[in-house]
């Protein structure tokens, strides 16, 4: 179910996307809109792995020899996964953080911070993989690319489209010039269409995270080691602020974005003390410990 949601509201965001082309320029843009959200779908789905990789620096692990530690946890739990052994990267900040990226189980590629690999615990480092991975079986890696892409794209447009409307501009549809009813519709939609897809962005994302904690948590086989990396993981955050873009926000297992930003207070994670909760029910209800 949370999955046709997913799908249903990626529909709504290319939508909004559409609409606000509309607005702007008329049947014309809107076409155009289509044409360039279906082109950034397309680079989202072949390069976005590439440049959120080449964006924090991170450094493929190519041998086991250049980190041993992570390079045996992530092929222990792709092989719990059943998933093909994804590429390993290691990104020298030492803010503790990791992420999943990819297009599919075979294009999936798993990066951990030099800081994540000095706090945590071995289990707790086999948690956090184990969630990364259980984001590369649901293929959200290619679904919160796609999302994010689509959500900025709005907000882009809509603030362009606002810029227009002050200064004159409006649609370029003959039929609607001079109407200042549509015109104040035009300025609605403009304002809460970001917002909109603001809202869309942060329940996938929050969706997605539960999720895969709790496959995380099975795949590992310890819900609660898990659990303890995610509140270890916060603390640092705020101890050792991250230099990340909101833009790749998404993608870590913790939000890298200071607490106290406006960006934190659309935080595309959900509480930690939730998501620990759940995870401490699950090793409840099915018995693994960790």
């Amino acid at each position: 179910m949370n999955m046709f949601k997913t799908g249903f509201l990626m529909i709504i965001l290319t939508g909004l996307l559409v609409l606000i082309g509309h607005l702007v320029g008329g049947p014309y843009g809107a076409g155009i809109m289509f044409v360039i959200a279906a082109g950034m779908n397309f680079l989202s789905f072949f390069f976005s792995d590439k440049i959120v990789l080449a964006m924090y620096r991170a450094r493929r692990v190519t041998d086991r020899s250049e980190a041993p530690e992570l390079y045996d946890v992530v092929e222990k739990e792709a092989q719990r996964a059943r998933l093909p052994m994804p590429k390993v990267y290691i990104i020298p900040q030492d803010a503790p953080n990791a992420f999943a990226t990819g297009r599919s189980h075979s294009h999936a590629a798993v990066a951990a911070t030099t800081g994540i690999l000095r706090l945590l615990s071995r289990r707790e480092l086999e948690g956090v993989i184990a969630h990364e991975l259980g984001h590369v079986k649901h293929r959200d890696t290619l679904i919160s690319t796609l999302v994010a892409t689509l959500a900025g794209a709005v907000m882009m447009l809509a603030s362009l489209g606002r810029w227009g409307l002050m200064f004159g501009g409006g649609s370029r549809d003959d039929d609607n010039r001079g109407n200042p009813l549509g015109a104040v519709l035009a300025i609605v939609v403009l304002i809460l269409a970001p917002i909109a897809a603001m809202l869309i962005q942060m329940w996938i994302s929050r969706t997605r995270e539960y999720a895969a904690d709790e496959e995380g948590g099975v795949i590992s086989g310890r819900p609660l080691a898990l659990a303890s990396a995610l509140q270890r993981l916060e603390a640092g955050a705020r101890h050792v602020p991250m230099d990340a873009s909101p833009s790749t926000a998404h993608l870590f297992i913790v939000n890298p974005l200071s607490a106290g930003s406006i960006a934190g207070l659309f935080s595309t994670h959900p509480p930690t003390a939730e998501r620990v909760a759940r995870l401490q029910e699950l090793a409840a209800r099915t018995g693994m410990q960790g």
